[in-house]
């Protein structure tokens, strides 16, 4: 849920439409659906409860409205879903919390055990010590690790418009595009700028969208200010499954998943990127065999240069010989020895193709 979805155009909490949801939320887990919820708010709702006695930097306002709005926020919805005589739980993270595959599985078997025990986990980025270069780009890129961290089925983006436009959502000459495949362009349609309450925006959504149906999960964008939202996706979603087209059905843009799933390992590399350690440069004919269908680790003969210093174990990025990116893995060495096999023969794979993340 994002931030223009939770608030009014004064900035302020939109108390009426936690509600609505929460209630509709409430019904998807009398129904048996696990939930997740995702949860901007936190500054808004600080915004207006404290006064600063002297002007603040924009990271020690987003720190003081967090952790007074935070409270505020988490207590809304404790009151709202106990009327539903459903548990919740806090669960505050951070950038880095995604960094080792250590920290990843805690907070994957944190999440699972709640939702084992039918408590709804309530997640939002813990801003009072997450600052620039640590945060997340918005709550978009932190529901896309959470959605591929719990294996989802699938991923509901809230924001006040339906979805992605084939023109600038104000034409009302523009629709909503239905169904976007992975080889879709989206240049022409995304505009740029961001949301007014929050960190992101369009393009933050669909970057995140792609990456998460790539990974096999059904990415839906929908405007969380319509009525019944959430249940009418699901039933929509439900009849695509049985064949059945739904009459009249809630517009919203829907990306659709891969049918090749990637590994537990292969997602946590995927959305881990920023992390990496150092780069390994590989030449063309390596390039070529990883972008084929075949599954192929990275040898030394195929290795050009090693940038940085990494130890085993560590997050290293892939780059072709013309500089572009080629994906992400877990070094199976260290850069030292890296170094020392470059370009010869019948050496061990530097990144084996099981923690090997090829982007598309």
């Amino acid at each position: 849920m994002g931030s223009n979805v939770l608030t009014r155009p004064d900035g302020r909490l939109d108390v009426t439409r936690m509600s609505a949801l929460v209630d509709q939320i409430a019904a998807l887990h009398r129904a048996g659906v696990e939930v997740i919820l995702v949860s901007s708010g936190a500054v808004a709702a600080g915004r207006n409860e404290v006064c600063p006695q002297h002007k603040l930097d924009s990271v020690d306002q987003r720190q003081l409205f967090s952790a007074v709005g935070q409270v505020k926020l988490i207590n809304r919805y404790y009151e709202l879903f106990r009327e539903h005589g459903i548990p919740v739980g806090q669960v505050l993270t951070m950038k880095e919390s995604f960094s080792t595959r250590r920290h990843y599985l805690n907070q994957k078997n944190c999440m699972t055990v709640m939702l084992e025990n039918g408590v709804i986990p309530i997640v939002n980025e813990n801003d009072t010590v997450s600052v620039s270069e640590l945060m997340f780009t918005d709550n978009d890129e932190l529901s896309g690790l959470i959605a591929s961290m719990m294996n989802a089925r699938m991923l509901i983006l809230l924001t006040n418009v339906d979805g992605i436009y084939n023109g600038s959502p104000a034409d009302p000459a523009s629709q909503v595009i239905r169904e976007i495949g992975r080889e879709q362009v989206l240049d022409d349609f995304i505009q740029t700028s961001r949301s007014s309450f929050g960190r992101g925006g369009m393009l933050t959504k669909t970057s995140i969208a792609r990456k998460v149906a790539d990974e096999g999960i059904a990415v839906i964008i929908a405007n969380g200010k319509r009525e019944h939202v959430l249940t009418d996706i699901l039933q929509a979603e439900e009849g695509r499954q049985a064949g059945e087209v739904v009459a009249g059905a809630l517009p919203y843009t829907r990306f659709i998943p891969s049918a090749s799933p990637a590994s537990s390992i292969k997602k946590w590399i995927a959305h881990s990127e920023g992390f990496a350690k150092g780069e390994l440069h590989i030449n063309r004919q390596a390039v070529e065999m990883l972008e084929s269908d075949k599954a192929v680790s990275i040898l030394p003969i195929g290795i050009t240069a090693v940038e940085g210093e990494f130890e085993k174990d560590d997050l290293v990025r892939i780059v072709g010989s013309d500089g572009q990116a080629v994906g992400v893995g877990k070094a199976n060495c260290t850069s030292a020895q890296a170094r020392e096999d470059m370009g010869l023969h019948g050496k061990k794979p530097v990144v084996h193709y099981d923690y090997l993340y090829i982007e598309n």
